[in-house]
């Protein structure tokens, strides 16, 4: 038989590990209703934001969600289709009416080189860079985006790069470089995405590739022919594979909006519809000196650029004419087939994707 001191020590030893039990179930408790608040206060945050007074939020939301290839989905699930007509509409860029009138671009043998610069941006362009002098890398850092703006000084080495796989898939601008040896490239024009799989063969609009027409498709997008003539002079504007012709295009791709058409810039409405995201665009400035841009985003605190930061960025370097291209995960610029931009894809890998076309500059197409 247990002794009476045996029993009350075990009686003692059982009280000690019910008062544990119940603070441990206690502290769990309280966790879980620290936690069920959290979610509750999320959820109504959420609700705030994208149901309350201030649009600014939802508009964003809702442009951001619906310029993407595969995350359209985000703003259907909680708006409805007339709600986001609604703000897409309030939100977008209202492109300048026109066709580039080339007479405007006076392409200089030797861009000016000099000591007497009118700002800190014609100096950034102007003065070479001494280790490769065909063109220039000028890093752009603010405070929403940062990327790289190549200044490119001959338009004449500007080709259109394509997939070799044309309408079946795509490639990446590293691999299109490597075949056509372009020492540098960006992405180019908007793709079909037959196989809803982020990567597409098909270009859209026209592509002209070394004056071959490669692609008429119809198109009524935004933008439109963004690509050179045979005098090496950037052509933007909405018009027929006819037209294009006419004006001798020798190199193009299909995309926009149109940023700015001989000197006078889009007009940005809201948030210009587009959201914000990584972004590529290239311009071309009056003394013929070509501006290619490619911003990263999709990170926290740095979401990237939206149509103004574009605009703003191009009249700062001088350009006349400019155009967006493809943006997105397809946003990439390339050097020696290299990436030296930070692309991150839909499942927020550090990664580009496959795409239909870019342009790339090629120092000796001979070679």
């Amino acid at each position: 038989m247990q002794t009476l001191e045996k029993r009350v020590e075990e009686t003692t030893i059982k009280e000690k590990r019910e008062k544990k039990r119940s603070k441990r179930r206690k502290k769990i408790s309280i966790l879980g209703d620290i936690i069920l608040y959290g979610i509750l206060l999320g959820i109504l945050a959420g609700f705030f934001l994208l149901y309350g007074p201030i649009s600014s939020f939802r508009n964003w939301y809702i442009t951001t969600a619906m310029t993407t290839m595969t995350h359209q989905y985000l703003a259907t699930w909680f708006f409805s289709a007339e709600t986001i007509n609604e703000v897409l509409s309030n939100n977008k860029v209202v492109e300048v009416d026109g066709i580039t009138d080339t007479s405007q671009i006076i392409i200089s043998e030797e861009p000016q080189n000099n000591k007497n610069y009118a700002n800190e941006y014609e100096r950034a362009v102007l003065e070479k860079d001494s280790k490769h002098p065909e063109y220039k890398l000028i890093e752009i850092k603010e405070k929403n985006y940062a990327g790289y703006l190549a200044v490119v000084y001959d338009a004449s080495k500007i080709h259109t790069l394509v997939t070799e796989k044309l309408d079946r898939s795509g490639q990446y601008v590293t691999t299109m470089a490597k075949n056509k040896k372009a020492v540098l490239a960006i992405n180019g024009g908007g793709f079909e995405d037959l196989n809803h799989n982020s990567s597409g063969g098909t270009p859209l609009g026209l592509t002209f590739a070394e004056g071959k027409l490669i692609t008429n498709h119809p198109y009524s997008g935004p933008g439109g022919l963004i690509g050179f003539d045979e005098n090496d002079k950037l052509v933007l504007g909405k018009m027929s594979a006819e037209k294009a012709k006419s004006m001798k295009v020798r190199d193009a791709v299909t995309c926009g909006p149109f940023l700015i058409i001989n000197g006078q810039s889009s007009e940005v409405l809201g948030n210009g519809g587009w959201g914000t995201a990584p972004r590529t665009a290239i311009g071309q400035r009056k003394d013929g000196i070509v501006l290619m841009l490619v911003v990263d985003g999709r990170r926290v605190g740095m979401p990237g650029a939206d149509m103004d930061d574009l605009i703003e960025i191009m009249e700062r370097y001088g350009a006349y004419n400019a155009a967006a291209l493809d943006g997105g995960t397809s946003s990439v610029m390339v050097e020696n087939y290299e990436l030296i931009n930070d692309p991150i894809d839909s499942t927020g890998a550090h990664k580009t994707r496959p795409i239909a076309t870019g342009f790339g500059v090629i120092l000796d197409k001979e070679n």
